[in-house]
């Protein structure tokens, strides 16, 4: 394991003096446990897919962004209950990890603004399909597995 994670350091240090991410007592277990659940969680969005898209690309999400939450735990952050705090999830792995991963990362951006528009609907914003879950399910899987390969070489931030 690396001694210090230096990569996007100004960026994660400005995010918490602005409080958008705290230090916590760092947890392997925990990173691993929500790693587990994030697994899980794809089993279920794969089952669910054609009967409820809403819950599907719900927990299609929630998958997604357990593993990053992983990351950030693993290292002793986590995002604070400000608003943004889903987004700044993305922004902590992008300025760690992009390059090389951000492409991968990206999609994150998509599976929010999308669970947001599922979560808060409105006239105006057409409803998630069996589709839309369909393309979000392998995202959120690659974002999964990303994590499960980083937590074990990143080090306590």
């Amino acid at each position: 394991m690396i001694a210090r994670w230096t990569a996007g350091r100004g960026q994660v240090d400005a995010l918490l003096v602005a409080r958008r991410i705290e230090r916590v007592a760092p947890s392997r277990e925990l990173a691993d446990l929500m790693v587990a659940q994030a697994r899980t969680h794809l089993a279920t969005a794969e089952l669910v897919a054609a009967s409820d898209p809403a819950a599907a690309f719900q927990t299609t999400y929630d998958a997604a962004r357990k593993a990053l939450a992983g990351v950030l735990a693993n290292q002793g952050l986590r995002a604070t209950g400000a608003p943004g705090a889903h987004a700044v999830l993305l922004e902590v792995a992008l300025a760690q990890l992009d390059p090389p991963l951000g492409r991968t990362l990206r999609h994150f951006d998509w599976m929010r603004r999308t669970r947001n528009g599922t979560e808060y609907p409105s006239l105006d914003t057409p409803s998630v399909t069996e589709e839309d879950v369909r393309d979000a399910i392998p995202l959120a899987t690659a974002i999964v597995d990303l994590a499960e390969r980083v937590i074990p070489t990143m080090p306590v931030y």
